[in-house]
Order: structure tokens, then C-alpha cells, then sequence
């Protein structure tokens, strides 16, 4: 459930510009008329950051300085573009174009195809899986449909990091990518796939983006029409901007800086797919003018969730945590998170269903009750549970509302009531708005009470008490009221897809969760092996999983229950053991090691003017810059080199090769990994510098006073033609 459809469902238009700024909070003040130049906006969870966006594109608008068809913004789901739709609607602000990236670049491609390129434009392919299937066939490759999922998957993360078949090996090697099958069969598998596709005619979802912004590369005077219909961007969730998004933003910016992001690097747990917190957590140097606000009042979750969120990120590592939000919540006490460890994973799932159906009893709606889960083949064990507990479910990640059969014959119905309504015996006791939509929805299949157990019958019957209940809070929030009136309505939130609640516990991933709020939160499977997943092994990979974990805990309100299995079926081994990340959070757990490092509080951080002639704030620690181009660095393997990857380089090969040579050697006698003595990096910049002194070579990145010690003569011989001196063994 969200936000949107938690709160008044029918308020009234704000009747000026500063009536939108109305019950907003210092912070999303600040956000709502920071209207001109960058705008970086770091918000956690709960702090009410699409309230602050929405806001602020209404007063902009409202007050006359922004033109509704001037101003794009886009986020990453059809739902939250629906939402952001529907809250613009409310604030009296129409004209403006709120939409995923993939939707508004589907619209450029479409329009400018004639003319960029000519002809029709090819076919979209919805699903490429059996495309890939084809392509497996096609190179005499047998996958099963595991493996088909997985190579599509790496597919889709070589296209939104522009990475060409050639090189998928070297940069899945170098993105620590968990691959499916050998490196070189997937490259094999990407360029028959790429093939097909241009044999087909077709284009896939990624090819739409970078269709875009090939278009928008190529063709200036289409770049130019699109810059000059578009002068303003908003991007939602920009955590998870990929590469490829980066750039198609970046074209559509041109020179300008009227930008305003949104994001938390603490929610990002989308790296699988390309996405990644670079651009929020780079956005200050890329922009020295911008104007960064800090949301961190949780007015979504009681103290006692905030609390265990809060102490989540306290024992997270890496660059994302060093940015992490303390949050504050600005509700009432509530209950304390409930922690239960039960034999197996049936006797779990019962568990949860017995206290569901009792909150259930007690008066909590199912519809604000959540089931969460690391993984969708977790979902069928809780879906008996509950259908054994008489509780009904929706699983999250099915069609969209509007788009179910039901819904849809319910809407023509409906329609035809409200032309022909006068004729029909079925209105005749009908003596309201609810009472008419109750009379009409009867002959699609509407009861007063609900059919028995699950399955797709309840289903149907939930969809048509969700429009019971939403023509029952319409016709409250607008006395008099027709059933034309809500026809229009039902109209202009199925082009928003602002769908209405549906009443069943929902059962959902942790990742389908995302952007996403309950009253009440069951997070289940909380052991070892899930969470973090079994296959996440780096660093890297187990901080994306606690900030997973992260995301779970902060989708609830109230009342919070983290459960665990010690074995899978009845009977089994009892070898599992809690989530680490719940070490010294759940009561009986030792604490892991804490953290120190910067929090961030709330607040505004204003940037220097960034126009011209302007002078910079002197600040402590200036951006690192490219040696060749002058470009802000932000990649490691970059402030290494002190040069961009693809910038020109003046390497000596000769010194670059026998500098591998001898770490090879070093690495047999340490018996240790090569990386271990010199990066590869580290090495091409030794052989860029070329030092003739070991003050020249302390200087570079990678080269500390250890290795100094250790390696430094044998460096400075090489570098100066010499052969390094024999080393004992031992050494």
C-alpha cells in the first residue's frame, strides 16, 4: 500500500501557490522552491520524498515560473509514475509529463524514427527470453530454464552498461559478476541474439534507450527539439540510475542545470540490473552549485522500526554507508519489533498465518498487512499457510489493476450505467453513488461477503470490492456525486494506473516491495544462506544485501515481526542460524563490531554559484581531475591512473610488461594472489609516471609505505632498464 492511498484519498486542490506549501516540513520547503539550477535531495526512508518532488513541481507551476509542458520527470516503476500522476492531479497541476525512462524514450523514438531514420519503426519485443532461447539453438548451446533466465539477465546488465558482446568476459570479470555459464559462451550467446534481433526486425526494451540516445547523439537539431520542449527534470529514486539512463538524462540536459535528483544510497539493491548510487553520491561534483537538502524526519515508521533501521546501517560498510541517513522518527512509541525462530520453514510460514489471522480478528485490515521474502520460490509455502488460515492474499508483481479482465468489464458496466442507468431495474432501490456502483458490480460477480478460500475466484471478487470501497470514499470526499462522475475518475486513474486498494495481505520480495508501506511487516526467511543469499560473497554484494534487509524493515508502519527457520523441511538438520545482520540488534545477540563515520542529519547544503565568472567556497578536499581531460574522478581504478579509462595514454608497454613479469614471480614466492603485490592499475600508472626516485614513486596511488619498503627497489630498477636485485625466498 502506498503512501498515496494511505492518506486522504479525495483531498481538495489547493486554491493558490502557497497553499501548496502547506503542512510541508522545513527540509521539503526547501525542496519545493529551490526551483532554479542543480537540486540534490537525499532522502530515507519514510521522510516523505515524493510528497517533497510533487510539491514542489505544483509550486512551481502554481506560482507561474515553471510551464507544465516544459518539465519531465521520471522514475523507474509505471506504478510510481502513476502515483507521482495522481498527486499532480490533486495538487491541481496538469500538463505535466511523469513517466519511467524507458516510457519517455519509447515516446522520442517513436515520434523522431521518421525522421532520424526512416521507415516504420521495429517491432518491441515484451519478453526476450524465448529470443535468447532461439539464439541458444541457434549456437548449439543447451540451457534449461534456469539458465535462460540467468544469460537474459546478463544480457539485459551488458546493454544498460553499453557493454558490446566482445567485451562481456573482461566486464563481467571486472564487475565481480556472478555469471551463469563460461564468460565466452554468454558473449557468444549476446551476439546471436543481437543477430536474430536484426534479422526479426524487432528491438528489446534496453535497445529503446539506447536507440534514444544514439538518436540524440547523431542527429543535434533532434536533440535541440527535444531540449527546447523540455526544460526542466525531476528523477525520482536516482539510486538506481544505470549507466546507460545517466546518459540519456545527460543528452537531454544538454548544457543546462535545471535538475533536481532524489535518491538514498542506503536503498539501493538494484546493482544486479546495472543500477548503481555513483551519480547521487558524484552529484556535488558534477554540479559545485548544487543545493543539497537532507531528509531524514521518518514520518512513515514508529520509533522502535526506526530504531532497528537506524542500527541496520550502523554496522554497514563501504561508500554507500559512509553517505547513510540517521533517521528520526517523528511518530509515536510503538510496539518492539517481535523476533521468532521456529524448527522449519512450514512450521514458520503457519506461524506467520496464525498471528496474521489473529490481527486480522483483532480489527487490522489485511490490505495493510505485508508478507516479505528474499526470493519469489519462497512464496508458495506462505501462500497455503494462508489460505489454510481462511486469510485471502494478493501477490505483489502480478497485472496491473487496470488491466485485469474484471476490472476491465467492470468498467464498461459501470459505463453503461451511467448513460443508460435510468432504464436498468438493477438501480431501481439504488439511492446513492455506493448503493448504484454496489447494484452494478452484483452482475459481474460483487457479494456482500466474500467466497470462500483463495485462488483465482477471490481473486476476481477482490478486484470488484476494491471499486466498492473506492466509489464508497469518492462518494464521501464529493456529496452529490454521479455514477458519470466516477466513471471519469475511474478513467483518469487508469491512464495514471493510480489503482484503488485491494483487501488481502500481500505477499511480496523484498525487492518488488520497494516504494512500498504496511501497518504491518512480516519479514520472513531472516537466516543465514537467505539473507544475506547464498551467493552473495563480496563485500560489495553482502552490503546490497543488509541494504536490502534495510528496505524491508523500513516498508513498515507499526508493528514489525522478523522470523527465521533453523532447517527447511520437518525433520531436517537444524544447521541454520539468524541473519548476521541481526547481530547484536535481536535480544540475546552479540553486537558486531560498530562504526564510525559521518551521518547525515537534516538539513540544506547550498553550492557556489555555478555561472560564469563566479568564485568557488574554498573547501578542504578539491575534486580529483583527470590529467588529460580535466574531468571530475570518481571510479578507484581511475584516481589510480589520475586519468580517465579511455583517455590517451603515454604507458611505456615495455616497462608495463616486464613490471607484470616480475609481480608474477613476487606473487609465486609470497604465495599469494598477483593483485596482492601491485593492481593492475597500480602498475599502469608506475609505467605512466616511469619514477626515477622512490619520493616520485610513494606518490602514486597504490604504492604505500609498506610496499614502499617491500617492492620499491626492485620498481625503481625496472623503471630505470635495470634487472631488480636476486631475492631470497623468504622475502
Amino acid at each position: 500500500m502506498t503512501a498515496a492511498t494511505h492518506s486522504t484519498l479525495f483531498p481538495q486542490v489547493p486554491d493558490s501557490a502557497d497553499a501548496v506549501l502547506e503542512g510541508l516540513d522545513p527540509e521539503q520547503r526547501e525542496v519545493a522552491t529551490a526551483l532554479r539550477g542543480p537540486v540534490c535531495v537525499l532522502a530515507g526512508a519514510g521522510t516523505g520524498k515524493t510528497r517533497a518532488i510533487t510539491h514542489r513541481i505544483a509550486y512551481g507551476v502554481r506560482s507561474g515560473i515553471l510551464q507544465p509542458s516544459s518539465v519531465l520527470a521520471v522514475t523507474f516503476t509505471n506504478r510510481a509514475a502513476g502515483e507521482m500522476r495522481g498527486r499532480l492531479r490533486q495538487l491541481g497541476t496538469a500538463g505535466v509529463q511523469a513517466r519511467t525512462f524507458h516510457s519517455a524514450a519509447l515516446r522520442q523514438l517513436q515520434y523522431f524514427w521518421p525522421k532520424a531514420i526512416g521507415g516504420s519503426m521495429p517491432r518491441l519485443v515484451d519478453r526476450k527470453i524465448q529470443l535468447v532461447a532461439d539464439a541458444a539453438a541457434a549456437c548449439r548451446i543447451r540451457l534449461d530454464r534456469g539458465e535462460l533466465r540467468d544469460v537474459t539477465g546478463e544480457i539485459e546488465w551488458s546493454k544498460v552498461t553499453q557493454t558490446v558482446p566482445a567485451d562481456y568476459p573482461l566486464a563481467a570479470v571486472k564487475a565481480g559478476r556472478e555469471v551463469p555459464r563460461d564468460p565466452a559462451e554468454i558473449s557468444q550467446l549476446y551476439s546471436a541474439y543481437e543477430d536474430l534481433k536484426r534479422d526479426r526486425a524487432v528491438i528489446d526494451f534496453e535497445d529503446v534507450l539506447l536507440l534514444t540516445v544514439a538518436v540524440l547523439q547523431d542527429r543535434h537539431d533532434i536533440a535541440e527539439q527535444v531540449r527546447s520542449q523540455y526544460q526542466h527534470f525531476v528523477v525520482d529514486e536516482y539510486q538506481d540510475v544505470s549507466p546507460l539512463q545517466q546518459r540519456l538524462l545527460d543528452l537531454w540536459l544538454g548544457d543546462r542545470d535545471n535538475l533536481c535528483v532524489v535518491g538514498d544510497a542506503s536503498q539501493t539493491i538494484y546493482s544486479f540490473t546495472g543500477a548503481t548510487p555513483d551519480h547521487l553520491l558524484d552529484f556535488r561534483a558534477r554540479h559545485p552549485g548544487a543545493t543539497v537538502v537532507k531528509l531524514v524526519r521518518d514520518y512513515r515508521s514508529t520509533p522502535q522500526v526506526v530504531h532497528l533501521a537506524n542500527g541496520l546501517l550502523a554496522q554497514a560498510r563501504g561508500r554507500a554507508a559512509d553517505h547513510r541517513l540517521e533517521l528520526v522518527s517523528q511518530r509515536a512509541a510503538g510496539p518492539e519489533p517481535v523476533y521468532c525462530e521456529y524448527p522449519d520453514e512450514p512450521a514458520e510460514a503457519e506461524g506467520a498465518a496464525r498471528r496474521i489471522r489473529e490481527l486480522i480478528d483483532s480489527g487490522v485490515p489485511a490490505s495493510e498487512i505485508a508478507v516479505l521474502f528474499r526470493t519469489n520460490s519462497q512464496s508458495e509455502t506462505y501462500e497455503q499457510a494462508l489460505a489454510d488460515a481462511g486469510v485471502a492474499y494478493q501477490l505483489r508483481g502480478a497485472e496491473r489493476f487496470f488491466d485485469r479482465p474484471e476490472v476491465r468489464k467492470a468498467g464498461v458496466a459501470l459505463r453503461g450505467a451511467a448513460r443508460f442507468g435510468a432504464n436498468d431495474s438493477l438501480l431501481d432501490d439504488a439511492v446513492d453513488l455506493p448503493s448504484e456502483v454496489r447494484a452494478v458490480l452484483s452482475g459481474e460477480g460483487w457479494t456482500t461477503s466474500p467466497p470462500a478460500g483463495s485462488g483465482a475466484v477471490r481473486e476476481r471478487w477482490e478486484s470488484l470490492a476494491a471499486l466498492v470501497h473506492l466509489a464508497q470514499d469518492f462518494a464521501a470526499a464529493k456529496p452529490g456525486a454521479t455514477l458519470s462522475d466516477l466513471v471519469a475518475e475511474l478513467d483518469e486513474r487508469a491512464n495514471a494506473q493510480h489503482a484503488p486498494t485491494v483487501q488481502g495481505v500481500t505477499l511480496a520480495s523484498l525487492h518488488s516491495a520497494k516504494g512500498l508501506e504496511w501497518d504491518v511487516v512480516f519479514l520472513v526467511g531472516v537466516a543465514e544462506g537467505m539473507m544475506p543469499i547464498t551467493y552473495a560473497k563480496t563485500d560489495e554484494q553482502i552490503e546490497e544485501e543488509r541494504r536490502l534487509l534495510y528496505v524491508g524493515v523500513t516498508r513498515a508502519r507499526e508493528r514489525l515481526h522478523v522470523s527465521w527457520a533453523l532447517a527447511r523441511s520437518p525433520g531436517g538438520r537444524a544447521s541454520r542460524r539468524p541473519s548476521r545482520f541481526l547481530d547484536g540488534l535481536r535480544p540475546g545477540s552479540t553486537a558486531a563490531a560498530g562504526r564510525t563515520g559521518a551521518l547525515g542529519t537534516g538539513g540544506v547544503e547550498r553550492g557556489f554559484p555555478s555561472r560564469p565568472g563566479a568564485v568557488p567556497r574554498r573547501t578542504q578536499r578539491r575534486p580529483a581531475r583527470c590529467r588529460v581531460c580535466g574531468r571530475t574522478l570518481t571510479d578507484a581504478g581511475e584516481l589510480k591512473l589520475m586519468r580517465c579509462e579511455d583517455c590517451p595514454t603515454d604507458m611505456d608497454e615495455g616497462l608495463y610488461e616486464r613490471l607484470r613479469e616480475w609481480r608474477a614471480v613476487m606473487a609465486q614466492r609470497s604465495g599469494q594472489p598477483a593483485f596482492c603485490v601491485f593492481t593492475d592499475k597500480t602498475l599502469m600508472a608506475i609505467a605512466e609516471a616511469a619514477p626515477d626516485e622512490e619520493g616520485e614513486l610513494a606518490r602514486i596511488p597504490g604504492v604505500g609505505v609498506r610496499k614502499l619498503n617491500r617492492y620499491g627497489a626492485d620498481v625503481l630498477a625496472l623503471c630505470a632498464g635495470q634487472e631488480p636485485a636476486e631475492q631470497d625466498e623468504g622475502d
